[in-house]
């Protein structure tokens, strides 16, 4: 099969080689949020509801997670990609495929733990082009981030035809995505999460102090999709209370940083649940505002966002955790 080539074109302030691992993918998805993009949704129009985002894979089938979902999705928006798989260079060759003269690769992160040979994520602690950042002490071993370079499949000549997209070959046209069977199921597995929900007014939020959710009727809502979207953007910030996963940014008043990064873990949370549960996001708040104060945040420390997508992927754990439960 024939594949257009695609080059990814990293945009970054400053000279890539001199950035740090966590500094060089929070550049990446500064540029999008400056454009008012953010990767974590898929554009919509105003007749149909966004499409579902689908997990990353890495070469063996197995989903990235966290900060590296995110740098793959903008990826993959940047540049078109249909194809779920991520390959290093040296695993598309043992497959006896190519990556194509000229195409640009995508950046990766992880931790790898001095004296151990993974970081408890599937990933190398060494691998090509990788290169070292801010560690932290966790016990005996320090963590220190690194990371490395990924081909989408699209962007690899020779591999089996399973890790291509189908080709479209008629434009499909976009309907409603939200039926009736979509509507049990999601309600099905919210009403599995331990926290109480309530229902009326015309806001939505979660409140720590009492711990409920607060949801404005279904009715109010432009379709089930946004209902069940916004239920999961309140459901991951149920996540921090302190009987659960403690999550505490030191927010002391609206809108201040702590509130920024708070609300970016619940965005990209209710996406990564969405990812798994088949449910677009789609949050009822104005995300304008909220970009403002990511930008902020991330411009006074680009390690705020990994730390977001780090516990934005606990909170989702725990919201799938709760889900699977009978």
């Amino acid at each position: 099969m024939a594949h257009a080539a695609r080059s990814y074109r990293y945009k970054s302030p400053s000279d890539e080689a001199s950035l740090t691992p966590h500094e060089r993918v929070t550049a990446q998805i500064t540029a999008l949020l400056e454009r008012g993009v953010r990767p974590w949704i898929k554009p919509w129009d105003d007749i149909a509801p966004s499409e579902v985002l689908v997990l990353p894979l890495r070469s063996c089938g197995t989903p990235y997670r966290g900060m590296n979902i995110v740098a793959l999705w903008a990826a993959s928006l940047e540049c078109g990609f249909k194809a779920r798989h991520w390959f290093t260079f040296k695993q598309a060759l043992a497959m006896k495929a190519c990556v194509r003269k000229g195409e640009r690769g995508s950046f990766v992160v992880y931790y790898a733990e001095v004296g151990d040979k993974s970081d408890g994520d599937g990933s190398p602690s060494r691998a090509p082009n990788a290169k070292g950042a801010k560690g932290e002490e966790t016990g005996e071993f320090r963590r220190i981030l690194r990371g490395y370079t990924v081909f989408n499949a699209e962007q690899i000549e020779g591999l089996p035809e399973t890790f291509y997209p189908a080709p479209e070959t008629l434009p499909v046209p976009r309907t409603p995505i939200t039926t009736s069977e979509d509507e049990t199921r999601w309600a099905s597995l919210f009403s599995r999460i331990p926290v109480t929900l309530r229902h009326g007014g015309n806001l939505a939020f979660y409140s720590k102090a009492a711990d409920y959710i607060q949801m404005p009727l279904r009715e109010a809502f432009r379709d089930g999709t946004q209902y069940w979207a916004t239920l999961a953007h309140e459901t991951a910030h149920a996540s921090r209370h302190e009987t659960r996963l403690n999550r505490d940014f030191g927010q002391t008043r609206f809108g201040d940083a702590g509130y920024a990064l708070e609300e970016l873990v619940a965005e990209l949370a209710s996406a990564f649940i969405g990812a798994h549960i088949g449910l677009p996001a789609d949050h009822l708040e104005d995300h304008a505002a909220y970009i403002d104060g990511w930008l902020k945040a991330l411009s006074d420390n680009p390690s705020s966002l990994l730390v977001a997508a780090s516990k934005a992927q606990a909170a989702a754990d725990w919201v799938l955790t709760e889900m699977a439960r009978r």
